[in-house]
């Protein structure tokens, strides 16, 4: 037998966890707070990549969960850094809340609406907690306005180094996710029945041809895309340094700072175009449409805004 282990913050791996049904009751239950003797039922709503055109290689794929029959999980994993993370996990929970009501219905059949991003980045950079939860709260008072809605977010680069002895299940799972020795997979789950469960099923899928031939194909997609990024941001840089040279800037130090800067901002720039053409082309929005909202949101030519939408789409 192979000591091939996929790993688990590569999204296809987690999804795959994800259909075991102990893993999915002991990380709902860490997330949510809950006794998983609580969680009576849980049900995949959806377990295919949503892309929204077939020549897309990287696409979204998120897992979304219906527990006990009233409220609708939505789990992402997010491993290159988006400034508008929060913006679009806003956009993504309001739609699968909007999603619930049809024609002639009421108010009365929207269920709890949670979303569980899992991010391999820091999203609130003045914060050294890993794991973050968000409801609608009153601004003084501080009492709930609804509970139908709600955010977790657990960035994995502020896990603590070692665990101690109360560690949470929320970090031990983070761990889990965070893990790539089998040592480590092993003691998590020695500490954690579910991670335990969770680390069996990922040696079984990690033993499956057909689903380490896509595990493998979705990892090549993730880092093709990632290339697509550093080229495009090396090109710009190039294009800021002649510019640059040209009008004669001070170099040295201060110069690098600055590219080190613009090099961050320019990886969630174009990471922020992606999805703005994938989110438009997911909600049916014309192409040309979408190439106009490129041009003022990020005041791009025509031919510009046009070649991200051909390279994106």
């Amino acid at each position: 037998m192979s000591d091939f282990l996929m790993k688990p913050k590569v999204d296809y791996a987690f999804k795959e966890i994800m259909m075991d049904e102990q893993a999915r009751i002991g990380f709902l239950s860490a997330m949510l707070k809950l006794n998983p003797k609580e969680i009576k039922e849980t049900q995949i709503l959806n377990t295919n990549l949503r892309k929204q055109r077939e020549k897309e290689k990287l696409g979204i794929l998120d897992v979304r969960i219906l527990m006990n029959n009233h409220t609708e999980i939505d789990i992402e994993i997010q491993l290159s850094a988006i400034s508008v993370w929060a913006d679009r996990a806003l956009f993504y929970l309001a739609k699968m809340f909007t999603d619930q009501i049809h024609s002639g219905e009421d108010y009365t059949v929207f269920k709890r609406c949670v979303s569980i991003s899992i991010l391999d980045f820091d999203l609130f950079a003045d914060e050294s907690e890993f794991y973050s939860c968000f409801h609608i709260w009153e601004d003084t008072r501080h009492f709930l306005y609804t509970d139908k809605m709600e955010f977790h977010v657990l960035e994995l680069p502020k896990l603590p180094k070692e665990l101690r002895e109360d560690s949470s299940d929320i970090e031990l799972w983070g761990k889990f996710i965070n893990a790539e020795r089998k040592e480590d997979f092993v003691m998590l789950a020695e500490k954690n029945v579910y991670i335990g469960s969770a680390y069996k099923h990922l040696q079984v899928i990690s033993q499956d041809d057909e689903k380490r031939m896509e595990y493998e194909a979705r990892e090549k997609a993730i880092r093709d895309y990632n290339q697509i990024i550093l080229e495009a941001e090396q090109r710009g840089e190039a294009r800021g340094e002649a510019r640059g040279e040209a009008r004669g800037e001070a170099r040295g130090e201060a110069r690098g700072e600055a590219r080190g800067e613009a090099r961050g901002r320019a990886v969630e720039r174009i990471e922020s175009i992606r999805i703005l053409i994938a989110d438009n082309i997911e909600e049916g929005v014309p192409g040309e449409k979408t190439i106009a909202k490129l041009q003022k949101h990020y005041h791009l030519s025509e031919n510009e805004a046009k070649q991200y939408y051909e390279k994106f789409s």
